[in-house]
């Protein structure tokens, strides 16, 4: 079964970190841009970062410096570690296989004191 599993999200006070991390099955991670999305309510799904087969990233100007986008293709997995966060980073965050258009089921992250 073609999957992403998502783990790692939870409720952390402003200036906290957070590690996501998303397992995906082989045959949508291997030789695929991997991505983690976010949608916070009421406004549109966006980027957050991604991450080539080769390791090259590309993050959104709202998290650069803060979160760290990586991948270790020994365990097909993807993680994402966010420091600093802020309250407007509160959302839901997706994984995403880039290249198969294959998304997890989202991981909620809140972000408060």
């Amino acid at each position: 079964q073609v999957q992403l599993v998502e783990s790692g999200g939870g409720l952390v006070q402003p200036g906290g970190s957070l590690r996501l991390s998303c397992v995906a099955s082989a045959s949508i991670y291997i030789g695929s841009v991997m991505g983690w999305y976010r949608q916070a309510p009421g406004k549109q799904r966006e980027l957050v970062a991604t991450v080539s087969p080769g390791g090259t990233t590309n993050y959104a100007d709202s998290v650069k410096g803060r979160f760290f986008i990586s991948r270790d293709n020994a365990k097909n997995t993807v993680v994402l570690k966010m420091n600093s966060l802020k309250p407007e980073d509160t959302a839901v965050y997706y994984c995403r296989s880039v290249t198969y258009n294959i998304w997890g089921q989202g991981t909620q992250v809140t972000v408060s004191s």
